[in-house]
């Protein structure tokens, strides 16, 4: 993120909290599967951070590149968006980055910038599935 917001000009926030209130959300979730039940309960206590830090920000909207994922469905994604966004008195972008070729393109902009691409969402456990999975080491 820092070598993309840098090489467009844009400044980047990294807001590192909200770990303790994720944890504690998706406690009990641990083993569900990568797209289960915690994902839900994820998307939810992520978003409401990005929510609070965009009103601490004077941000009207925000949003979440979560659906540029071909596994992170929108129609799962915004409601959580637009729970949180209610709870924090801000608007929710709702907005499927995969249309109109989002992902491919994603994948054109990360080989121009030479940027890392994970193949998890960023969750550990995600993280920990793709690691152990059937197609670790990919």
């Amino acid at each position: 993120m820092r070598q993309l917001a840098g090489a467009v000009g844009m400044e980047l926030i990294v807001d590192t909290g909200g770990e303790d209130e994720w944890q504690q959300a998706v406690a009990g979730l641990e083993d569900e599967p990568e797209g289960g039940a915690r994902c839900d309960v994820c998307f939810l206590a992520r978003l409401r951070h990005a929510a609070r830090k965009a009103r601490e920000l004077g941000c009207e909207v925000f949003t979440t590149t979560l659906t540029i994922s071909p596994h992170k469905p929108l129609e799962r994604v915004a409601p959580a968006g637009e729970q949180a966004a209610a709870q924090a008195g801000v608007r929710f972008l709702a907005e499927d980055f995969k249309k109109k070729d989002g992902f491919r393109r994603s994948v054109e902009l990360s080989k121009q910038y030479g940027l890392h691409r994970q193949r998890y969402c960023g969750c550990v456990y995600s993280m920990r599935d793709v690691e152990t999975g059937p197609d670790a080491g990919e």
